[in-house]
């Protein structure tokens, strides 16, 4: 018989068996907010369905098995053919599978589309945030390859079907394809303009051979990369199919996957083009504007992605400590506790209620919201993937040393954590591109002082921020040098308007009081405690 020494006591139980949509209130009631009358129902059925799967303990398990056998590339046959082909796990697989069967590539051909597929995306990216890469990429890519009639007619059916079929072989001849991006090369990083990868004409029109490098290439196994190319004409935008259409492989050397700090089961490769056949897209000279639609969706996905980790991250917190118990009694009911794990919700709270915004605003497409987008994207992705390893390490030390051991999930989330901060432009990038439509497009600081006005006059605190706000707009001198810190504040404000309008007193009061009045320390748990922090604990703790 077992000794009792070795019993088993004061452990929470997994964190499985749930329904990963309908436990997020948040998110819940983003979705009826914003999607039209007529599709709550269906969208909730949805949901539901793919919140089930994400919280199974078999899918945990496949997100799990994806990161733990990270892919491994071969670059060669056994007889010395090159093949440049990556290998990975089944599970990789089954959460691409259910992700393209989910229809989170196929925002662009549904009713509510990017609604539901942002709610989608950030229920499915808690399961395991690496493959979102390939999904993120060929949802991205459509508006891009609209702007070629021709290729968006051939293309864009197999983007957004929801079958996924790996293995490379001729697009005509898959029923579904994924989609992977090539910008970044190692002498400019975010500074595309730079790049030397060249692209020489051929006698048919639209098509070229390309000579050069991709430092950042994530997803080497897609079936086309969107990539930017100097053609005769200046940087252009270039399809570079994997496969061509008579079965031959195209010349897509991969010289080695890069030794992440996390998303280590998404494979990101550095590749070399040699006489690589690409396609136009759009004009020679426009590479950039012709792909900044896709920046912009990625761009995004980013934020998706962080509100992802971060509404995982507090749920796993909320969830431990309303089972464990120390010092007499549950360390959910500690004051100080309570404290941290509020705090830490309205992050996440705050986040995912940004994020479902966007994603309304894409739907509606009106002047207005494509206005409203241009500095709300860039905002909100420079400010919560910024919350989100802080967020992500804080909820980890709820866990005690629990939390610290891989097994419990929290080191991966930690790990992931900084990623979206760094993709698609660095905190730097997205400031920047907050002045520039601030500097150029007079109508989308309209839109945005529009949207954070329709909160005026419902609490002081935001009032105050959104005159502040006003004031640092005002000021030009040494704008640049200010750019983090006035991007922070118009997101802050623009979070701080949203919860005042649609979330609980409780939540938008803690919200105010803390980040836009100042009474806040500066680590998570120093909410004032006058606030009715135990109701903002259970609104984020998910019901097993």
């Amino acid at each position: 018989m077992a000794s009792s020494t070795h019993t088993v006591t004061n452990q929470a139980p997994p964190l499985v068996g749930y329904d990963v949509f309908t436990a997020d209130r948040a998110l819940v009631e983003a979705v009826d907010r914003h999607a039209a009358p007529e599709l709550v129902a269906e969208i909730h059925d949805e949901l539901a369905e793919l919140g089930r799967a994400a919280g199974s303990a078999q899918v945990q398990e496949w997100g799990a098995l994806a990161n733990e056998y990270v892919p491994k590339l071969r670059t060669h046959d056994r007889y010395g053919n090159r093949v440049d082909e990556v290998d990975f796990h089944p599970s990789w697989h089954r959460l691409l599978g259910k992700a393209v069967g989910a229809g989170l590539t196929a925002a662009w051909v549904r009713p509510g589309g990017h609604l539901r597929r942002a709610a989608g995306f950030l229920v499915w990216s808690q399961v395991e945030a690496g493959h979102g890469c390939p999904v993120s990429m060929t949802h991205a890519a459509v508006p891009a390859l609209r702007t070629d009639p021709a290729l968006a007619a051939s293309w864009e059916p197999l983007l957004t079907s929801r079958i996924y079929e790996s293995g490379l072989r001729p697009a005509p001849q898959k029923a579904g394809v994924l989609f992977g991006m090539g910008m970044t090369e190692k002498q400019g990083g975010s500074d595309v303009r730079a790049n030397t990868t060249s692209a020489a004409p051929l006698s048919a029109e639209g098509e070229y051979l390309l000579t050069g490098h991709k430092w950042f290439c994530s997803a080497p196994m897609s079936d086309g990369f969107l990539v930017l190319a100097q053609a005769p004409g200046g940087l252009t935008c270039f399809l570079v199919p994997r496969v061509l259409e008579d079965g031959t492989r195209n010349v897509f050397a991969i010289q080695r996957l890069k030794d992440k700090l996390g998303n280590r089961s998404n494979a990101s490769s550095e590749i070399e083009f040699d006489g690589t056949w690409a396609r136009r897209v759009g004009e020679e000279g426009r590479g950039v504007r012709t792909i900044i639609e896709m920046v912009a969706a990625t761009r995004l996905d980013c934020v998706l992605g962080s509100a992802a980790l971060m509404r995982q991250a507090v749920a796993q917190a909320t969830h431990h400590c309303a089972y464990r118990e120390a010092f007499g009694g549950r360390l959910i009911d500690k004051p100080l506790m309570r404290n941290v794990l509020a705090d830490l919700a309205l992050e996440s709270e705050a986040a995912t209620t940004l994020g479902l915004r966007l994603a309304a605003a894409w739907d509606d497409g009106s002047e207005r919201e494509r206005a409203f987008l241009r500095i709300a994207v860039p905002a909100a992705k420079y400010w919560v993937t910024k919350r989100c390893t802080p967020v992500t390490a804080e909820a980890l030390e709820c866990l005690g040393g629990n939390g610290y051991a891989e097994e419990s999930g929290m080191p991966r989330l930690l790990r992931e954590s900084p990623v979206n901060s760094l993709w698609e432009g660095s905190g730097n990038v997205q400031s920047l591109d907050v002045l520039r439509a601030l500097q150029r497009e007079p109508q989308a600081l309209n839109a945005f002082l529009e949207e954070v006005g329709a909160a005026r006059g419902a609490d002081h605190r935001l009032d105050a921020a959104i005159k502040e706000m006003l004031t640092e707009l005002a000021d030009l001198e040494g704008i640049e040098a200010r750019a983090r810190r006035l991007t922070e504040r118009m997101a802050l404000v623009l979070q701080g308007s949203l919860l005042v309008r649609y979330a609980p007193s409780e939540v938008a009061d803690a919200f105010c009081a803390s980040r836009l009045g100042g009474d806040w320390g500066s680590a998570f748990g120093t909410l004032p405690h006058t606030l009715d922090l135990g109701s903002v604990v259970e609104r984020a703790r998910p019901e097993v």
